[in-house]
């Protein structure tokens, strides 16, 4: 085998092993996450509603145990009459 052939191909590998140890796959380990300055804000409390067994719209009145639905409707009628 020629010097050249050996030297190219240990430069090829040596390249190649360069160009593979930077890709996401290359690694076992998962990658970290970016450390942050802030810390995580704390979860949500989820709230509950009482009145949802009612159906929808129900709403509890603060400081009881008594849910109300408050609703209503506006109708608006016209007319006329020829008179004889």
């Amino acid at each position: 085998m020629s010097r050249s052939f050996i030297l190219g191909t240990i430069a090829w590998l040596a390249l190649g092993s360069v160009a593979f140890a930077g890709s996401p796959g290359s690694s076992l380990l998962a990658p970290k996450a970016p450390a942050t300055d802030r810390a995580a804000p704390p979860p949500r409390a989820v709230k509950i509603n009482p009145c949802a067994s009612y159906g929808p719209n129900f709403a509890r009145v603060e400081g009881t145990d008594t849910c109300v639905k408050i609703g209503g409707a506006v109708r608006v009628e016209t007319g006329t009459s020829a008179g004889r």
